[in-house]
């Protein structure tokens, strides 16, 4: 399922910067602190109030006191000789300088010494009776001696504001730090743009009827609260991955017309203690001001999980001190009317189960894996921006994938368009959309896996022994194809096209044990050995006999008792729900009903070793073989009706898979 709304391409509005579109006012920002740095720099500048003049050395001093061009000294401060010159000096060294004057320093001279240079102006003047003496002159910078110690202050304080404004915006690795406990919730209102609706969401008939009586009760409530019925509080969106719960939310989000609020079940959750409830609190104080709203908790198992399975972690851990104040603010001591939480998770069975009660969640809306309405309505949805060819058929397609979610089909469809621009084709065909699911189911195609001759052999005998089979069995799923070609980790696979059907007799679940090991027993019947290409089926038929057993109860010894806990509670518990006897029981009676299982498929397979042999080297020869290259050899199944026999032409694929 899917929709045509990018949610990312709306623009969310965060609680501060209201829902009318405007931007927020931009501050005076750090222009003011480069303002008054340079008016510091300036006021230096004046405050010095003396012109640079030419810094001479010392013999050239001594040269204007012999010469008696000198018209007085002063020692600034005592680092710095300040020299004016008499008429006479001007006349020498600035006759046409009119910015010279004897009012003016002239030339400057920074001594080493002091008694050095009071001894070196006597030496220069011991015949003169005008002898100019230096004046000592104490004089202040007022600019730069304020600078020195307003500087400082004004850097630490632009670091710091630089330091802040960073934290503000979450720019930092420790950013917010001031603002921890603020949520972090998105906030969508109707002044976005692009929105998805329920027009976007397809397959979901059921799941959308429960969502659209909220949406219209926020749109309508005087239909409801005249006839003195309440809003839920809250909706939990219950399902597998990809099958659109958070699609679903988002669409309403589109359709409601009131304010929506999104976050993340992990977003609650820090390494500081008190932020989870914190952020929870500020979440409902701001839906409060802004209700009638809707508030979205994606993944709320994150900090939904039950506190009875918290044994280890001890009572005041962070996730508990968050659900408990989600507890209170969901339907708690205050109220919070208006405000309703839409929640979605695939894990409900470990949800507490006081978020689980009346008032709080008052429904759960189950969102399955599609059916074939459902799934021909989301590749529909999926092919609108598509450019198919003329050979693709919805409803063809819909048929080739049983078990696939919305999210899967997405991924078909974005497959077959990727494998027909690798062949710069102008459309997408048929073929691409079948490709595109052997790709998604099998794997990626391995051209130059590098297999011998009796490795090809052995599993081609194999696959042939999975199609003989499930072709003699009444109860097996119909084979669709066959292929020795290796994808992903499998040498080879076999698919069928299960019937959709919602319970399973245990004939039926026996049958397809025999259709899963006849890889094995082929290679038993064939070459007198086996070999370690049949783990995957193994496992799959040990997962399955176990689960006749001590699940369904289909064991007649161990009778009509099922060990399987709906809750979870069995996975932290340290014991099982059974005896060390009944345990033996157990593992007796499933080793054998697979053993059982494998004997009938040798006994089909030794009757029919004519046409598995024939079968094996057809797929040798062509890598690839359908249902109807077993129709050739075997003949129609006689207890298959017209409807279920799928030939090369018209089918092509799909959902379990026996690996090699």
């Amino acid at each position: 399922m899917n929709g045509n709304g990018n949610f990312q391409n709306q623009r969310p509005n965060q609680f501060n910067g209201g829902g009318n579109g405007q931007k927020p006012k931009k501050g005076i920002g750090f222009y003011w602190i480069y303002i008054v740095l340079v008016a510091f720099f300036l006021s230096s500048l004046l405050f010095n109030g003396r012109p640079s003049a030419e810094e001479i050395v010392r013999s050239k001093m001594i040269t204007l006191l012999r010469d008696k061009h000198v018209e007085k000294i002063e020692l600034v401060n005592g680092e710095e000789a300040e020299i004016y010159l008499n008429e006479e000096g001007l006349k020498r060294y600035f006759p046409d300088s009119k910015d010279v004057t004897t009012r003016t320093v002239a030339y400057t001279y920074k001594p080493m010494s002091l008694d050095q240079f009071v001894e070196d102006i006597e030496k220069a003047q011991v015949d003169n009776p005008d002898a100019v003496d230096p004046k000592p002159v104490t004089r202040h910078n007022w600019g730069g001696e304020v600078l020195s110690w307003i500087l400082p202050i004004v850097i630490i304080m632009a670091f710091w504001f630089v330091i802040m404004r960073l934290m503000g915006r979450g720019g930092m690795g420790g950013g917010q730090i001031f603002n921890i406990g603020k949520s972090k919730a998105t906030l969508y209102d109707s002044a976005n743009d692009k929105k998805t609706t329920f027009k976007d969401v397809a397959g979901l008939e059921e799941a959308k009827e429960e969502v659209m009586e909220i949406v219209d009760f926020l749109k309508n409530p005087t239909r409801y609260t005249k006839l003195g019925g309440k809003i839920p509080k809250g909706v939990l969106l219950v399902g597998p991955p990809g099958t659109g719960k958070t699609l679903l939310a988002k669409s309403v989000a589109g359709e409601a017309g009131v304010p929506f609020f999104s976050m993340s079940g992990s977003d609650f959750v820090e390494m500081f203690v008190g932020v989870g409830a914190s952020r929870v609190r500020d979440l409902f104080a701001q839906a409060k001001e802004k209700s009638p709203c809707i508030v979205f908790i994606d993944e709320i198992d994150a900090i939904g999980r039950s506190r009875t399975k918290n044994s280890f972690s001890g009572g005041n851990d962070e996730r508990e001190s968050t659900l408990n104040q989600l507890l209170t603010e969901m339907d708690g001591f205050g109220t919070n009317s208006g405000v309703i939480v839409l929640a979605a998770t695939n894990r409900a069975d470990i949800l507490d189960k006081a978020l689980m009660r009346a008032g709080r969640f008052d429904r759960q809306i189950y969102v399955e894996l599609p059916d074939l309405n459902g799934r021909r309505e989301i590749f529909e949805v999926h092919m609108r921006p598509l450019k198919l060819g003329a050979d693709v058929e919805v409803d063809f397609l819909a048929k080739q994938t049983p078990g696939f979610s919305g999210a899967d089909i997405a991924n078909v469809c974005n497959e077959a368009a990727l494998i027909a621009a690798r062949h710069n084709k102008e459309a997408i065909s048929k073929q691409d959309f079948l490709d595109a699911i052997d790709r998604i189911i099998g794997g990626l195609e391995k051209k130059n896996s590098v297999i011998t001759a009796s490795e090809k052999k052995t599993i081609a005998f194999h696959e042939a022994g999975h199609a003989t089979t499930s072709w003699m069995l009444e109860f097996a799923h119909p084979l669709v194809k066959v292929t020795i070609v290796p994808r992903g980790k499998a040498l080879g696979a076999a698919w069928y096209l299960p019937e959709e059907r919602q319970i399973t007799t245990k004939e039926q679940m026996f049958h397809e044990m025999i259709a899963t090991l006849g890889g094995r027993a082929a290679e038993q019947v064939v070459f007198g050995h086996i070999s370690t290409g049949a783990l995957n089926d193994l496992e799959k038929v040990s997962k399955q006999a176990y689960a006749m057993v001590s699940y369904y109860g289909l064991d007649e010894k161990i009778g009509n008792i099922s060990f399987y806990d709906s809750t979870g509670q069995q996975e932290y518990s340290f014991g099982k729900p059974y005896s060390e006897k009944t345990a033996e029981i157990i593992d007796n009676q499933v080793s054998m009903l697979i053993e059982k299982a494998y004997s009938e498929a040798i006994s089909i397979l030794e009757k029919n070793k004519d046409g598995l042999t024939k079968l094996a080297e057809k797929l040798i020869d062509k890598e690839v073989i359908f249902s109807d290259d077993l129709e050739e050899i075997f003949g129609k199944r006689p207890w298959v009706t017209e409807e279920r026999n799928f030939s090369r032409k018209k089918e092509d694929d799909v959902d379990e898979k026996s690996e090699s």
